[in-house]
């Protein structure tokens, strides 16, 4: 298992920037009290520019943990304020020699502007960074200096990455493996990744390649003594800005999700952003088609999303009616499910604003993207990458041979335009919820608000009848992210298979 410590300590993600690509892979020692200092960073600078950053603690344990991630704060807070790599390096290099856990450590700095290329690279007793594509391979000429904390003089070198090229900043860790001397491993470590680069395959990256194949093949060859950490960045075609006019009916919120869908993908935006801002756009265009034009007398629905050049994505939902409250029974029950969908909105996203006047109301998400990181241990190396998928229509399975009892699977996604069918059914199944069944939502793919709603009052019904409704649905699916989110008792272990 990967150390706890230095896992909590590596950020979490790499930020979704235009133009650029970004990816990370890092193997971590097998347990606490050996893991490294070793860490990386990508930090977004004035101008669409990005830092990328790796560095190295001597030592192990609890101390190399804590002082990676104090000379981290000190690199990240500097190049926030400066965008310079020059005033990291220094702020760093003050920090090693007042603590003396940091002294001779190792950093290596490289700012990218996606637009030119234009590469500026510093280094404090770091192994200079890998530029590779077109089947070619070169390591940046970064002048050689001491570690931090030794009173060197630090400069930079200036480059530019091509449009085919793969920038990827590395720890010596893939370097020094077990029965490689350096410079048959330098070698053996540039070989390695063109061809990965090379090697295109549907749904990947260069870098995505070159910092997960790169790894998996260099250390299931050798094994590692050491840490590793890889960080790299490729250019791209910044996608551009997504802009729907619909009209207000419930049948475009499919489409809607279909082409938001299609835009995250061109972003390469990570599973979890994916998923909360599918959800909570499915949720906005569902509340202004019901509320601003309650009867589809020809309104309009526009959708508008923009990614900044800090990774903060934009995405405007407006209508061109004027506010309504639906008609709804006056009950404590359902008066309870209205605004649920713009609860659950606001919890999906940062930040959600509402402009409410006389030509239309418009929505606003704000949501900072991040794409995740491959931390793993040296046992994982190996692993395969999950894929989801799932049908576009909601279907429900009722024939389960293998359960005891009643149960029923639902596949796809439940929104406003299946909530009705899915209600119907459960009625129909449960004989007026005079029957107990179970209700399988591990491929439920979206769960909207009137879904939700549809399961409170079934609950609601079958508590009153004293039957047993029961909701499975695993950690880690969909279903169980808002079940749990709305508080929906739900078990997560599913009821008919063994453990």
């Amino acid at each position: 298992m990967c150390p706890s410590l230095q896992r909590q300590l590596l950020p979490t993600g790499l930020p979704v920037l235009p133009g650029l690509r970004l990816a990370a892979g890092c193997l971590l020692a097998e347990a606490d009290e050996t893991a490294g200092g070793d860490w990386f960073d990508a930090v977004p600078l004035p101008g669409g520019r990005v830092a990328l950053v790796v560095g190295d603690v001597v030592g192990r344990g609890v101390p190399a943990s804590a002082t990676m991630a104090q000379l981290r704060a000190v690199v990240q807070d500097r190049l926030d304020e400066t965008g310079e790599v020059l005033p990291a390096l220094a702020a760093a290099d003050r920090l090693a020699t007042r603590l003396p856990a940091a002294h001779a450590a190792t950093v290596c700095i490289v700012v990218l502007t996606p637009g030119d290329g234009a590469l500026v690279c510093g280094s404090a007793g770091h192994p200079p960074p890998l530029v590779t594509g077109g089947g070619r391979a070169r390591y940046l000429p970064v002048p050689a200096s001491g570690p931090l904390g030794t009173h060197a003089t630090y400069t930079t070198t200036a480059d530019r990455l091509g449009g085919d090229e793969v920038v990827l900043l590395y720890s010596d860790g893939i370097i020094e493996r077990p029965g490689r001397d350096p410079g048959e491993a330098t070698a053996e470590f540039a070989r390695v990744t063109t061809e990965a680069v090379a090697d295109a395959e549907p749904g990947t990256s260069a870098v995505e390649r070159a910092c997960t194949r790169t790894l998996d093949r260099l250390v299931r060859a050798t094994g590692t003594a050491d840490d590793i950490a890889l960080l790299g960045a490729q250019r791209v075609a910044p996608a551009g800005p997504l802009r729907l006019h619909l009209p207000a009916d419930v049948s475009v919120v499919r489409v809607a999700r279909g082409e938001l869908t299609r835009w995250l993908e061109e972003l390469a935006v990570g599973e979890d952003d994916q998923f909360a801002l599918l959800h909570a756009v499915n949720e906005l265009v569902t509340n202004a088609v019901e509320h601003s034009h309650p009867d589809s007398l020809g309104g309009t629905v526009s959708v508008t999303g923009t990614l900044d050049d800090t990774g903060v994505v934009h995405i405007e939902v407006a209508d061109d009616g004027s506010w309504h409250e639906r008609s709804w029974p006056a009950s404590v029950e359902v008066r309870r499910e209205q605004g649920l969908g713009l609860a659950m909105t606001s919890q999906f996203v940062d930040r959600l604003d509402f402009d409410r006047g006389a030509g239309g109301t418009t929505a606003t998400i704000h949501h900072r993207l991040v794409r995740p990181a491959r931390l793993v241990s040296a046992g994982d190396v190996a692993g395969g990458r999950a894929t989801a998928g799932g049908p576009a229509e909601m279907t429900l399975i009722v024939e389960q041979p293998h359960a005891p009892s009643s149960r029923i699977a639902v596949h796809g996604p439940l929104d406003v335009t299946s909530s009705d069918q899915f209600a119907r059914e459960l009625e129909a199944l449960t004989m007026g919820y005079s029957h107990p069944l179970t209700v399988d939502l591990t491929a439920v793919t979206h769960f909207a608000s009137a879904a939700i709603a549809v399961l409170h009052r079934a609950t609601t019904r079958d508590h009153r009848n004293g039957t047993a409704l029961r909701l499975y649905a695993p950690v880690g699916s969909p279903a169980h992210h808002v079940l749990s989110l709305v508080d929906l008792p739900h078990t997560t272990v599913d009821p008919h298979r063994p453990a």
